[in-house]
C-alpha cells in the first residue's frame, strides 16, 4: 500500500533491497517472458518499467487515471495499460467519462499512440497472446474481451532512427 518494491533472496527469504517506486499503492506487477524486466501498475496514475535484477528504473508511462494492470508485448516495443476511475464512482458516470480503455504506449519513447475501447467498468486484467496477434482484457463490468489486432497494427514497424545518434555505437557495423 505504500508504493514500495522489495527484492528478496529466493534461497534465504531475506530482504535484500527496497525502493519506493510509486506515490500510491502498486496494484499489479507483470514480467516480460524472459523475466529480465517487470512493469508496475499503480493507483498513482503511472506505470513504471524496471530491471528485474537490480531494480533499476527505466521508463515511466503517465496517465490521467489509476492503472490497474500493465503488460509488456513480446513481439513489439509496446506497453498496454488498463484501468479507469475508482470502482465506487463508476455508477455515477458513463463509461466514456470513466475512461475504461486499453491504452498503448511505446516502450522506449513512453508516448501513448492508441486506445481500444470496449468496457464500461475499470479494466483489472490484461494479457497479450505470445504470438502478438491478440490481447485479452477483463473489467469490473463482468466481461472478458478478446481483441484481435488489425493487419495494420501487426505489420506496423516501430520507428527506428535511420542513422546512429551522435555518441552512440552502431550495433550492426557489418551491414555497412
Amino acid at each position: 500500500d505504500n508504493g514500495a518494491i522489495r527484492l528478496y533472496d529466493p534461497t534465504t527469504g531475506n530482504e535484500e533491497d527496497e525502493i519506493t517506486a510509486h506515490e500510491k499503492k502498486i496494484i499489479r506487477v507483470s514480467f516480460n517472458r524472459d523475466k529480465t524486466l517487470f512493469i508496475t501498475a499503480s493507483a498513482d496514475f503511472t506505470s513504471k518499467l524496471f530491471d528485474a535484477v537490480d531494480l533499476k528504473h527505466h521508463k515511466t508511462y503517465k496517465t490521467d487515471r489509476p492503472v490497474n494492470d500493465a503488460v509488456i508485448s513480446e513481439t513489439k516495443d509496446h506497453i498496454l495499460l488498463g484501468g479507469g476511475q475508482e470502482a465506487m464512482s463508476v455508477t455515477t458516470t458513463s463509461g466514456k467519462v470513466g475512461k475504461f480503455e486499453t491504452r498503448f504506449f511505446h516502450l522506449v519513447y513512453e508516448e501513448e499512440f492508441g486506445t481500444v475501447k470496449g468496457h464500461f467498468g475499470p479494466i483489472n486484467a490484461l494479457d497479450i497472446n505470445p504470438n502478438g496477434l491478440s490481447f485479452a482484457s477483463g473489467a469490473e463490468d463482468g466481461y472478458i474481451r478478446l481483441h484481435f489486432f488489425d493487419k495494420s497494427y501487426v505489420d506496423m514497424k516501430d520507428p527506428v532512427p535511420e542513422e546512429p545518434i551522435e555518441g552512440e555505437v552502431d550495433v550492426n557495423p557489418a551491414e555497412q
